[in-house]
């Protein structure tokens, strides 16, 4: 009698451990391995200086954009005052150095433990606001912030800003892009580690559980309000961690660039990449980045020719318009955003030739 041979159309799991896995086979963990050798030894070798630049600041947007996705994607608490977050943590990255005089490896965590304190302070009226209501509560957190950073000139200085002192690892300085690259990425990389497996264990669960039905998670005896809370702390944690690097990466720091529209980038990142997933909200970052650096340089490149003129005043709106359009077109065309994108490409690469 003639045996027949099936061939497995998937992966097939037997044990919980095999469940809780980030690569479910050893194809993966190549490829990530891989990804990861070119990240650290290619890049930084055949990039320019203005791409290294690039390269920073996808990786830290990438981490700010990893804590917003948590408390949305994961949580579903709809916060807009991410961009103040992440102001709370540059500027507490940045006393710490000044006043304290600790060192980098020491400010940059602990200015993320401050930012998680106050982001929790804030998420207190998620306790009993959802939706709007909640969205308007963490709006008027955003301009509180940004009062204190500009008006408290006794700890931020004010208009002035705080200028770092320069960077040094273990005795040895830290200058120019590529030193502060491998010091981005590996952080990001911890970063993502760390949220990948945090979805995996019972606070993430509770978390999604929380998110697809606030009121069946509570009959299950899931407490809501300290999972609430506890996601506005790791979610404010991620951005204070990334203010606080982006502060050491640009040696002085103002109160001007944590306004609500950082708010709404942060927010076109988790959107744009696809909510409830960590890589997304790295294609979220990705394409966020890139987005504003194309658009500064065509602003640029036609006032230079004098297609616009000196004022600017006719391209500022620009990129408000392209950011909200990019926003829509995605909503409608894939509300996953580009982590779908991704899987499916993925997909069809791993079934080919086969349609199915």
């Amino acid at each position: 009698m003639r045996k027949i041979h099936l061939q497995p159309c998937g992966n097939f799991r037997e044990r919980y451990d095999q469940e809780l896995t980030v690569f479910s086979t050893d194809f993966g963990r190549l490829w990530a391995g891989i990804g990861l050798l070119i990240l650290f030894t290619l890049i930084p070798l055949l990039t320019s200086p203005y791409m290294m630049y690039i390269f920073n600041m996808i990786g830290i947007a990438a981490i700010a954009a990893i804590g917003l996705n948590i408390l949305i994607g994961f949580t579903g608490q709809i916060s807009l005052g991410h961009g103040a977050f992440f102001g709370v943590g540059a500027y507490a990255g940045a006393i710490f150095a000044t006043v304290l005089h600790l060192p980098m490896f020491l400010s940059v965590p602990a200015a993320g433990l401050v930012t998680a304190g106050v982001g929790m302070i804030f998420g207190i009226p998620s306790g009993r606001l959802k939706g709007l209501y909640l969205t308007i509560a963490t709006l008027a957190g955003q301009f509180i912030i940004e009062y204190l950073l500009i008006h408290w000139e006794t700890l931020t200085q004010g208009t002035m800003g705080i200028t770092l002192p320069p960077v040094r690892l273990m005795g040895l300085p830290v200058t120019g892009d590529t030193g502060f690259f491998y010091i981005i990425f590996i952080a990001l990389s911890g970063a993502v580690w760390i949220a990948i497996n945090l979805m995996r264990t019972r606070c993430g669960r509770a978390f999604i559980a929380i998110r697809d039905n606030d009121r069946a998670a509570e009959g299950m005896g899931i407490p809501i309000f300290p999972y609430k809370l506890l996601s506005f702390g790791i979610s404010s944690f991620y951005a204070g961690f990334a203010g606080a690097l982006w502060a050491f990466y640009m040696g002085s720091i103002t109160a001007e660039p944590f306004n609500l529209g950082l708010s709404i980038e942060y927010i076109a990142m988790v959107i744009i990449g696809g909510m409830g997933s960590i890589s997304g909200s790295i294609f979220g970052a990705v394409f966020i980045t890139l987005l504003n650096e194309s658009l500064r340089f065509m602003t640029e490149m036609l006032m230079n020719t004098g297609m616009v003129t000196q004022s600017g005043l006719n391209v500022a709106p620009l990129r408000e318009f392209v950011f909200g359009l990019a926003i829509v077109l995605f909503i409608l065309l894939e509300p996953r955003g580009l982590a779908e994108v991704w899987r499916i490409t993925r997909s069809s690469f791993r079934l080919w030739p086969f349609s199915y």
